[in-house]
């Protein structure tokens, strides 16, 4: 049970903070870096949320995927040991396993994409569309940490370690995120898509070994 009954506490003006386990660490740790890209990501699908425009059972999706989110920065704030006196939630692979299942049957309702596509239509499939750029951020904050404080397979080179199904949950979550970003516009008259050269009637010109190149067909 969590019980905040202040806020500010002073303890960190030294520029140190406390992990999961009450050991103490820089401000500048990898660890901490990842779980408040995780803590970002959360917050923008909080603003999806908020938007308003997305289905129920997308909005069912998101909330699980929230308190998922919280329980990813606690495992992430926890450093791995060979043993605990009380075991820290860790998360499991069968999470992963329900964003693959989330993936497949929303997947289901789209069309093959034969594009890039914008982020825009909807304002809900808009914030989607961010949190999956936060979310990938997060996953590669998530592995500097593990290459940081790797326990497998040399010992650690710092004390802690890091669980690597935090990194493969936000991989996974980031593509559900694109997905569900792609269903949200369903309604909305569906993907934007990407135009190369931005639509222009004419490509721009292509420079190689330092020459103006105008020419589509020289392929030299």
């Amino acid at each position: 049970m969590v019980n905040l009954t202040r806020i500010y506490t002073r303890t960190g003006d030294d520029g140190s903070t406390a992990l999961g386990d009450f050991s103490r660490t820089r401000k500048t740790d990898p660890r901490l870096a990842a779980y408040a890209d995780v803590n970002e990501a959360n917050a923008a699908i909080g603003i999806a949320l908020a938007a308003g425009d997305l289905r129920a059972d997308v909005r069912e999706t998101l909330l699980r995927v929230q308190n998922d989110l919280f329980d990813v920065g606690a495992d992430l704030c926890t450093p791995v040991r060979p043993a605990y006196d009380y075991p820290p939630l860790r998360v499991q692979a069968g999470w992963v396993e329900e964003l693959e299942t989330d993936c497949d049957r929303y997947n289901e309702e789209l069309t093959k994409l034969r594009s890039f596509i914008l982020p825009g239509g909807s304002a809900g499939s808009a914030y989607l569309h961010l949190a999956c750029t936060i979310v990938r951020r997060a996953e590669r904050a998530i592995w500097a940490a593990i290459e940081t404080y790797a326990v497998e397979p040399a010992p650690a080179p710092e004390p802690g370690g890091v669980n690597p199904e935090c990194a493969t949950y936000v991989n996974r979550l980031s593509d559900l995120l694109f997905i569900l970003a792609r269903v949200a516009n369903l309604d909305a008259g569906g993907d934007v898509l990407w135009q190369p050269g931005g639509g222009r009637a004419e490509a721009p010109a292509r420079r190689r070994r330092g020459v103006a190149d105008t020419d589509p067909g020289d392929d030299d």
